[in-house]
């Protein structure tokens, strides 16, 4: 465990959640939000006992628990946080960039929401995350978060220099024939300010095969 944010209104949608930040990510993403995560051998910044009496002390108060990251999926006892969350009774929901799948489908069973980050095309994740091979992992976690009937939001991080406008309606379209159709696009953000580098793209071309489509900050 790397933290705890005790309450949030955005980040489980249309409830009041905590967020449980798991350490530990492979990737290295030059926008990441919370790079004291990345190492997962760091030392435990709140240990789960400790969680676990907090979530018992707002019972009644919060409807749901946030497992985010870093990269939540990266940790084997997961499955495990996940079923006590839900034994306390609350709804749980899943933040992650889909980087393993064979991880993920075990997991959907126990989740009332996941939000999956999608870095960029297909052919750019190398580049945005340093590591080979990354995009077919997350096309195989969307794939299986579309099948699973779960609630869920695809994401995308962007700012031209990630890449460019054209490759972001591409992405948009690909998003649908893929079967998506709640997608959010947020700003880049860098060491906590948004990125000069950001431009508003032409929403009428990006929303419009969505169920539901929004552009918020990072």
């Amino acid at each position: 465990m790397g933290g705890i944010t005790p309450l949030t209104t955005v980040d489980f949608p249309g409830l009041l959640a905590a967020v449980l930040f798991l350490q530990g990510c492979p990737w290295r993403c030059t926008y990441c939000h919370n790079p004291h995560l990345l190492p997962a051998r760091a030392p435990a910044g709140i240990e789960w006992p400790v969680v676990l009496d907090f979530l018992r002390s707002r019972q009644g108060l919060l409807d749901g628990v946030v497992f985010s990251g870093g990269e939540p999926t990266l940790q084997a006892a997961l499955s495990d946080a996940i079923g006590e969350a839900r034994a306390l009774g609350y709804r749980t929901a899943l933040h992650t960039g889909g980087m393993y799948p064979d991880r993920l489908w075990p997991l959907m069973h126990g989740l009332n929401w996941i939000g999956l980050d999608i870095k960029g095309p297909w052919h750019r994740y190398d580049a945005i995350t340093k590591r080979r091979g990354s995009g077919y992992k997350v096309l195989d976690s969307l794939q299986i978060v579309l099948s699973s009937g779960v609630a869920y939001e695809c994401r995308t991080t962007w700012h031209p220099g990630l890449f460019t406008k054209d490759e972001l309606y591409e992405l948009a379209d690909d998003l649908a024939r893929a079967g998506v159709r709640h997608w959010v696009l947020q700003q880049c953000r860098v060491d906590g300010l948004a990125s000069p580098e950001w431009e508003m793209p032409d929403i009428s071309r990006l929303g419009k095969a969505f169920a539901t489509f929004a552009v918020r900050p990072g």
